[in-house]
């Protein structure tokens, strides 16, 4: 049986008996309407706001938030409808990149698309670690101080555009999102961050959930400002399936249950071997590629063996979280450390080594092989190599999941 795995914007063949293969786990097919329709009918109805031509009709000037070129957010496409009616307002664009590198010229198109050359000039990149660009709002419940971009604080009016789908620890991706971590200061993620931690900050959870709750509670801080929100739900191949719009929690809100209509799939019973695939944009690096093992963890039996499919174009991204596992000997010997004092990405280190305690991860991706190692990954070149070398140390009884999309889709063993 012949079966194509994605890898960066090229997808590569592998080989396996039929009898082996547990399934292949996409995200579930749902029925597309024209996706300009859905956008416009999801901007002309708002929830519990004005509409988006009421709310534009006084505002002194604009700040669109928009997602990074991590997220597969469909900004262009949502400019193409919106455009028209802001084209001659005072608008601006900030990119909310969190704690992520600035965009390159080839992000920036995928980002914006025709309309980067026309916006170029209006569209800033938040950088979190430019304590000056920050402004102080105050505190949340649980004491994260919230510093954000003073761009979004100097604005009249604000519209945020995202897109909504499972995130392994702040439940789902969306909504409040665009600000913490979007624009905060590298202070503010990092303290919202150490929640992460918790047992209960897992994808698909909400209630409970303490990297949600203190999001939304740290976003008390600006509850004077006007904001319209503009969240998007995709299909397994990035077409819009729905949309929603208006208050920006209760449009985020809205917008789960379709999120959990395309991204959670049942599977039957859990396997000896997972291939995860950290397809394109997801797999910018190391650090963004994590989320794959972290859901194709869920499908693996214990002591099985999970492959990360990933190009990893950009390295292993921020540097805490890979510091950390360097500079442990054991993934035992990483928790232990991170239990001793907590730094932005030691959640990532944590989910990494969890996984390593009890399981085997391999990886076939575009890092150095001394990279992999010192991040408890087994390396590869090639999936077809990685696969034969899986499935003969599992033995003759062995079966394989391929989890694809792996980054966004969560298994759901019955």
């Amino acid at each position: 049986m012949k079966i194509g795995i994605p890898y960066g914007k090229e997808r590569v063949e592998v080989e396996v008996e039929q009898s082996r293969v547990a399934g292949i786990v996409e995200p579930n097919v749902v029925s597309i309407d024209d996706e300009a329709e859905t956008i416009r009918k999801g901007v002309e109805q708002p929830v519990h706001s004005r509409s988006f031509d009421e709310f534009i009709a006084d505002a002194g000037d604009l700040l669109f938030i928009v997602n990074d070129y991590t997220r597969p957010t469909p900004t262009a496409r949502i400019l193409e409808v919106i455009y028209p009616k802001i084209k001659h307002k005072n608008t601006r664009f900030l990119i909310a990149t969190g704690i992520h590198r600035a965009p390159n010229e080839e992000e920036l198109r995928f980002i914006f698309g025709d309309y980067l050359n026309l916006l170029k000039d209006r569209i800033y990149v938040h950088d979190a670690r430019r304590d000056e660009d920050m402004t102080y709002l105050g505190v949340s419940s649980t004491g994260t101080e919230m510093y954000v971009n003073r761009l979004g604080v100097e604005a009249h009016k604000l519209v945020t555009i995202g897109s909504v789908e499972p995130h392994y620890f702040a439940g789902y991706t969306g909504g409040r999102k665009s600000f913490l971590p979007g624009i905060a200061s590298y202070k503010t993620i990092e303290q919202n961050h150490r929640h992460a931690l918790s047992p209960r900050a897992q994808a698909l959870v909400l209630e409970g959930n303490p990297v949600h709750e203190d999001m939304v509670d740290a976003l008390k801080t600006i509850e004077g400002k006007e904001i319209f929100s503009i969240q998007t739900v995709l299909d397994g191949e990035k077409r819009v399936y729905h949309c929603t719009s208006g208050d920006i929690h209760d449009s985020f809100l809205t917008a789960i249950d379709k999120a959990h209509e395309v991204y959670c799939v049942d599977v039957k019973e859990k396997t000896d071997i997972v291939v995860a695939v950290a397809g394109y944009p997801s797999d910018v690096d190391l650090y963004q590629a994590q989320k794959a093992l972290d859901n194709g963890k869920l499908a693996l039996e214990e002591g099985g063996i999970l492959i990360l499919v990933s190009e990893c174009r950009s390295g292993i991204g921020e540097e805490a979280y890979f510091d950390l596992l360097t500079s442990s000997e054991t993934p035992q010997e990483a928790l232990q450390r991170i239990g001793q004092g907590y730094k932005l990405g030691y959640h990532k280190a944590a989910k990494m080594a969890e996984i390593a305690t009890w399981a085997a991860i391999w990886g076939v991706t575009g890092l150095e092989d001394k990279d992999s190692r010192q991040a408890f990954i087994k390396p590869f070149h090639d999936v077809q190599q990685a696969l034969d070398r899986a499935i003969e140390k599992k033995g003759k009884e062995a079966r394989v999941l391929f989890l694809m999309d792996a980054s966004l889709t969560v298994p759901n063993v019955a």
